[in-house]
């Protein structure tokens, strides 16, 4: 049976994300949804996978709830579930520009249809930029995309102060992954001055999803943050796989570097590990071995009844801490 992969997220205030954080897990939970959503003051982000049921059915219950109705989210198919765990955080917001006060539900750049964004991006006029990290880039971008370089998305601030004036009304048409990053940024651009702020709809997932791949001006795969790594054109998986000790991308020909040593280093992290993080790596992955050569699953939530157990005591622990929490905050 395949599973539902779903990316979504929807900025609107959240009075008490405390509480709306631990509803979300319980409906998640019961529901055996797996996957990570960040809840903040400013909305929720987030990619989960699980059973048909099951992801139509928390998508129910988020757009249930006041400011949520209107959610929007992408989906694909894939053989395996890629989430492992269920994780629902706190955050302080939801993509970390890290400049206060950007508020996309106050003022936003002009959405572009998926199947309008080749003739934007494809005028003289018009400076592209992706929005992404630098190896999610280099994993795939729009032909003809400038490549910011950041390590994070709290560098791209800099980026755009560095290479854009926006005493000179530059038409800007940015891109991400599902097109959150791109409501903060061009919603930060606006405010720095820039007048002509366009950002792809639905991000590239959307762009994937709705336009021909004889018409695509996409190149290469689109990283995701989840077990599948990276999906191509017709989004299914990749050809990518990811590094145990970095997370970063690795393709056939990083696993050809003498650098790369499986479960314990790749070209992106061999040199920044220390010998005792590469010790520890190795342990993880003779533990691994050990595992699959015994017909055992290592990694996820129910990988044995043991560790079912552990799972679901641990939860029952959190609820009544979080319940003395409120209890203690209302007394």
């Amino acid at each position: 049976m395949s599973c539902v992969v779903a990316a979504l997220y929807r900025f609107s205030p959240i009075a008490d994300p405390a509480s709306f954080r631990d509803a979300v897990e319980a409906e998640m939970e019961a529901r055996s949804v797996r996957g990570t959503i960040l809840v903040a003051a400013e909305g929720i982000n987030g990619t989960v996978s699980g059973s048909r049921e099951g992801i139509d059915g928390m998508l129910a219950f988020l757009r249930s709830q006041p400011g949520f109705e209107a959610l929007e989210h992408k989906e694909s198919l894939a053989e395996e579930c890629p989430f492992l765990r269920t994780k629902v955080r706190l955050k302080k917001e939801i993509v970390t520009l890290g400049i206060e006060g950007v508020d996309p539900n106050r003022t936003v750049g002009t959405y572009v249809d998926p199947r309008e964004w080749n003739d934007l991006i494809s005028r003289d006029d018009v400076i592209l930029i992706d929005t992404r990290n630098d190896y999610e880039v280099q994993v795939g971008t729009f032909r003809g995309a400038l490549n910011p370089e950041t390590g994070s998305f709290r560098e791209f601030p800099d980026y755009v102060r560095s290479h854009l004036d926006p005493s000179t009304k530059p038409k800007v048409a940015m891109f991400c992954t599902g097109g959150i990053r791109c409501e903060k940024a061009t919603s930060w651009l606006k405010e720095e001055g820039f007048d002509e702020v366009y950002h792809l709809k639905g991000g590239i997932l959307s762009y994937l999803e709705n336009v021909d791949a004889n018409e695509s001006l996409w190149e290469g795969e689109c990283f995701v943050f989840d077990g599948r790594v990276t999906v191509d054109h017709n989004l299914d998986r990749g050809h990518y796989d990811a590094c145990r000790a970095c997370r970063m991308p690795v393709s056939e020909a990083d696993k050809s570097s003498p650098l790369f040593e499986e479960g314990v280093s790749c070209p992106h992290c061999h040199d920044r590990l220390s010998e005792e993080d590469k010790a520890r790596m190795l342990e993880r992955q003779r533990q691994v071995t050990l595992a699959q050569e015994r017909g055992e699953a290592h990694l996820g939530d129910a990988a044995n009844p043991v560790f079912e157990e552990r799972r679901q005591a641990k939860l029952a622990r959190k609820e009544a801490q979080r319940r003395q929490a409120r209890t203690e905050a209302a007394s």
